[in-house]
């Protein structure tokens, strides 16, 4: 399994670099980030490569943070890839909630994170159909 980090913050100038400093100062490599705002609160989603560390220090500064358990998939990076991923989820009625995703090598592989309600029941499912999630150490390491 992975984790995410979610931190709730208002949406004001400094705020995401506030999120950013902790880290950077920590020595705590960002992955991956995706934002979602509105006018006055904003949720940043983050992968990390020591989320438990990165956890306690957004705390520590006064931030709004957790962890949210997710499933990262490799998948390859190309035309129908992303859509292989999602067929096979909405195929047993996986709703995803929430999702974002990078390129891990350019015409090879992408890894998509996945918010499901039922992660042991997707993880399962995907590695049927022959699309592994990768666990924790390999996604921090990417």
């Amino acid at each position: 399994m992975a984790y995410q980090i979610v931190v709730f913050a208002e949406n004001r100038p400094g705020r995401l670099e506030k999120i950013t400093g902790v880290l950077a100062e920590a020595g705590i490599n960002i992955r991956a980030i995706t934002i979602a705002s509105s006018d006055r609160f904003g949720v940043v989603k983050l992968l990390v490569d020591r989320p438990d560390e990165a956890l306690e220090k957004l705390k520590n500064a006064g931030l709004s943070a957790s962890l949210q358990e997710v499933l990262a998939v490799p998948m390859e990076d190309r035309p129908g890839g992303l859509h292989r991923v999602l067929q096979v989820l909405a195929s047993r009625g996986i709703n995803v909630e929430d999702a974002y995703g990078f390129v891990e090598e350019s015409g090879k592989r992408a890894i998509l994170v996945v918010e499901v309600e039922d992660i042991k029941g997707a993880e399962s499912l995907l590695r049927k159909v022959g699309l592994p999630p990768i666990g924790d150490e390999e996604l921090y390491t990417l």
